[in-house]
């Protein structure tokens, strides 16, 4: 099992509550779970209602009949990050990226170690990271998780 992001991965879902999503095939001009991501691996999902209940989160695509998405964590959600108890209708299921995942807006990515060469400027919260300098820091700098600077 890997854990797979891909682009323009994306299904519909009439699936109530708290469970495993049963997908109901890929939406026009997109792939689906399966041949996007892979039975198997696991992948960040949203899960929206329009204009409605959403979660976001990391789920296990399964092939079957029907395909699914079990979701393993919520990283966010219109309930308290807790999992959405989602009612009847269509609702959207698509891969993303989340925000708590992704590094500041103010630093660049190289490699793995997450590289800046001037300030901080911007309060932020990060889950954790790994700092490469010269930086200087002179806005609030919250890591939930670890944080190694070099």
């Amino acid at each position: 099992m890997a854990f797979v992001i891909n682009d323009r991965v994306k299904e519909t879902t009439v699936t109530t509550g708290t469970g495993t999503i049963n997908l109901a095939g890929a939406e026009n001009g997109f792939e689906g779970f399966v041949s996007g991501i892979g039975t198997t691996n696991s992948t960040y999902y949203t899960i929206s209602v329009p204009a409605g209940d959403w979660e976001v989160g990391i789920g296990v695509v399964t092939d079957a009949s029907p395909d699914t998405l079990s979701r393993v964590e919520v990283i966010s959600s219109s309930n308290s990050d807790n999992l959405v108890d989602f009612g009847e209708g269509t609702k959207d299921v698509f891969c993303t990226i989340p925000a708590k995942r992704t590094i500041s807006p103010v630093m660049t990515a190289t490699g793995y170690v997450v590289t800046h060469s001037s300030t901080l400027d911007e309060d932020q919260t990060m889950d954790s990271g790994v700092l490469a300098g010269p930086v200087t820091i002179t806005a609030t700098q919250t890591v939930t998780g670890t944080l190694v600077i070099l």
